[in-house]
């Protein structure tokens, strides 16, 4: 699988995660740092146009990359500050961009919360949701 990595500050994090994901045979494409709008926007592009599979995006919070990139349409980035909420995404939501917060992520929490991410797969329990958020992408009068 194909990841892009971004996050609006040079944090050791970036490194750690783009190992954790090349120590479980996936591919980082890029790690970009640049300003937090624009930084989950460029990931969220490159994961809704297809060009990678998934994207991992980071700030402070993890709150502002979140909003920005579900802004994209196809795009259903989570919030994620631990293994199990990161597991439920993947699993009911189909989440397809891990939000982080700089200011709560460890080396250890990173990897749980990573490990969670990739050993959970979309469950296929949510299709009707799914849909109406695809509907509503489409359609911003509601």
């Amino acid at each position: 699988m194909k990841f892009i990595i971004g996050s609006d500050d040079a944090v050791p994090a970036l490194q750690h995660i783009a190992e954790l994901l090349g120590g479980h045979g996936h591919e980082v494409i890029a790690v970009v740092v640049k300003p937090w709008g624009e930084v989950a926007l460029e990931v969220a592009h490159a994961v809704a146009s297809k060009s990678v599979d998934q994207g991992i995006v980071m700030c402070w919070t993890g709150t502002g990359v979140a909003m920005a990139a579900n802004k994209v349409p196809g795009i259903r980035a989570a919030l994620c500050v631990d293994s199990a909420t990161a597991a439920g995404a993947r699993k009911w939501n189909d989440a397809n961009v891990l939000a982080l917060s700089l200011r709560l992520l460890s080396d250890p929490l990173a990897a749980e919360i990573i490990e969670a991410w990739l050993s959970a797969p979309y469950g296929g329990t949510e299709s009707e949701s799914l849909e109406r958020i695809r509907r509503q992408e489409g359609n911003s009068c509601g």
